[in-house]
């Protein structure tokens, strides 16, 4: 046998065995089993419809039921999240010192946080934009008409450099101004300490349709300044972690795709009506086994939570103070851009 052959078989040999190692089970996963909690990113303060304090100060949002679903997987109670109050700055020094096990917090997927912040992201959950709110007596409609103002904008988001990229491409001279806290960037730009508010689209909708005493007063301005995709953000090095982020989104699409709900999710499961539906409720033995967890995961996830319709529509749609339409944050089978890769 040759040097070369000897070589190639070797290589071969190892390249068999990489299966076997990738099946070893995430670190991240088992020290959340031997914490008993899923350490998940908060926010310091409410940011509506997403991460918000209750009058029973209680965390409600989409993205605190995405980190109560990713709980109902791994320990099977939504009930040992543990959510940690973070602002925007803080997030991503958390997730690397190990202070939070992963972000669901309305964080955009950019190549920057990809490539320099040792994060990895999930599948996009949801699609948005940044936008601009000006005080409707200033009478702009667009941002070229914002020449010589001030703008607001809360400190350590893409927001920031969205809006001096864009301000800079349509060579409008403005003033940004930074808050940590959204409570004090609602509170300036109400208190007419800024021109215009910039944010992301879907919660400017939500603040001038709930937090604002008149909202005929504000204008949101025809600007689509950016879309960005929002994911979970997880750090680098983990797979198996990330595999089930992006399973636990996934089943939670698939289920809506077929109709499983809260309440129905146990009578689909004793009577599956196809072989993909079988194996998203264990029903069919592997889903778990695949990520190191129960075979029931996902059918314990969704009778917690409901599918991702029902987290949409409870938190930010129908069912919500904000009656937000879904539009691009839709099923694909229904005009969005939300799909699920095929449960094989």
């Amino acid at each position: 046998m040759t040097k070369t052959l000897k070589s190639l078989l070797a290589a071969v040999a190892c390249a068999v065995a990489l299966p076997n190692a990738a099946a070893a089970e995430s670190a991240t996963i088992q020290a959340i089993k031997d914490r008993g909690t899923l350490l998940c990113s908060g926010h310091n303060g409410s940011y509506f419809g997403f991460v918000e304090v209750n009058d029973k100060n209680e965390w409600k949002g989409l993205d605190i039921d995405l980190c109560r679903a990713m709980t109902t997987a791994i320990l099977g109670d939504p009930n040992k999240a543990q959510i940690v109050p973070l602002s925007w700055a803080q997030r991503f020094p958390a997730l690397q010192s190990g202070d939070v096990d992963i972000i669901i917090k309305a964080t955009g997927w950019t190549m920057g946080r990809d490539t320099e912040l040792g994060l990895q992201f999930s599948l996009p959950y949801f699609f948005g934009g940044a936008q601009l709110m000006a005080h409707a007596d200033l009478g702009v409609t667009q941002a070229t008409e914002l020449e010589g103002g001030t703008v607001c904008v809360e400190a350590g988001t893409t927001i920031e450099r969205i809006v001096a990229d864009y301000m800079k491409t349509i060579d409008v001279e403005h003033t940004m101004v930074s808050y940590e806290k959204a409570a004090e960037l609602r509170a300036a730009y109400l208190a007419n300490r800024c021109d215009a508010f910039a944010a992301w689209g879907p919660f400017l909708a939500v603040l001038r349709a709930t937090e604002i005493d008149n909202p005929d007063k504000h204008v949101i301005l025809s600007d689509q300044l950016s879309s960005e995709p929002i994911a979970a953000a997880m750090r680098q090095g983990d797979e198996d972690f990330v595999d089930l982020t992006n399973w636990m989104i996934a089943a939670l699409l698939i289920a809506e795709e077929h109709g499983i709900t809260m309440a129905n999710v146990d009578e689909v499961a004793a009577n599956p009506p196809n072989p993909t539906v079988a194996r998203l409720l264990g029903s069919t033995p592997g889903i778990g086994e695949r990520l190191g967890l129960r075979d029931t995961w996902a059918r314990e996830m969704i009778a917690a939570v409901g599918n991702f319709g029902e987290i949409y529509h409870r938190n930010l749609g129908e069912n919500s103070p904000y009656k937000l339409e879904r539009g691009l944050n839709n099923l694909w089978s229904h005009g969005g851009l939300l799909y699920a890769p095929m449960l094989d």
